[in-house]
């Protein structure tokens, strides 16, 4: 009886400190489109959403790539889990939606490709940033060994910093398996003019907000950040309608 209360006592106790954790799966595809390629792509893609949700599977969320990295559309493909995404009644219901000759024309516009299982925020709390908005900034990290905890942390401290600005919080993915990246993290406005509305913030507000997140203060916390990574790519993005 002892040994049984324990056991639920230790279960709480993990599933309280991981209440903040991303927990959701999705399969992060970052794709370059072949030379000349990059509309005809975007018109397969939109194509394959009905036969996405034909086979049984959510549709991907998506961007197209303004600025910054190689890629030219970041798609996150919701699974939830790999046990509900690879059921044998789901596996077989995606076979069965989608043609050999429509998967051959998707991979023949596409110059390069680099996937990553990620687990974030929930399908709704994602859907919900990404309807509100029409521009995006993404920060993808790898963290120096033994420091990808810590980089989570300052992620966390970053959106603390954010909130204390009424500043949108950046949506936080956390790799399960596939490309180098350990973390990448998703900045969500409505616009140009959105994103830049930070500059406008009075440096008293910026160093209040800073150090009520935990950084030194605002000076400090790209300094900081960079002690945690190997390599960091930042990407500007828009909508696709």
């Amino acid at each position: 009886m002892r040994i049984a209360l324990l056991l639920l006592a230790l279960a709480a106790s993990v599933r309280a400190a991981t209440a903040s954790t991303p927990s959701y799966l999705y399969n992060a595809k970052l794709v370059q489109a072949a030379p000349g390629k990059l509309l005809e792509l975007i018109d397969l893609y939109k194509a394959r959403t009905a036969t996405t949700q034909s086979g049984g599977d959510e549709p991907p969320l998506w961007m197209r790539h303004s600025q910054g990295d190689r890629w030219d559309l970041l798609l996150l493909f919701p699974m939830g889990s790999y046990a509900e995404y690879y059921r044998p009644d789901r596996i077989a219901r995606r076979a069965k939606a989608e043609s050999l000759e429509a998967r051959r024309r998707l991979e023949s516009d596409i110059y390069w490709q680099e996937d990553v299982f990620v687990y974030g925020p929930g399908l709704e709390e994602l859907r919900k940033a990404f309807a509100g908005a029409a521009f995006f900034h993404v920060e993808m990290f790898q963290s120096l060994p033994g420091r990808s905890a810590d980089l989570y942390h300052e992620r966390e401290m970053e959106n603390s910093y954010l909130r204390t600005l009424h500043e949108p919080d950046n949506l936080i993915f956390v790799k399960d398996q596939g490309a180098a990246w350990d973390i990448f993290t998703v900045g969500c406005y409505r616009n140009l003019k959105h994103y830049a509305e930070s500059s406008d913030v009075p440096s008293k507000d910026q160093e209040a907000a800073a150090k009520a997140a935990g950084f030194e203060d605002s000076a400090h916390i790209g300094p900081y950040l960079r002690t945690l990574i190997s390599a960091h790519h930042d990407t500007l993005a828009v909508a696709i309608k």
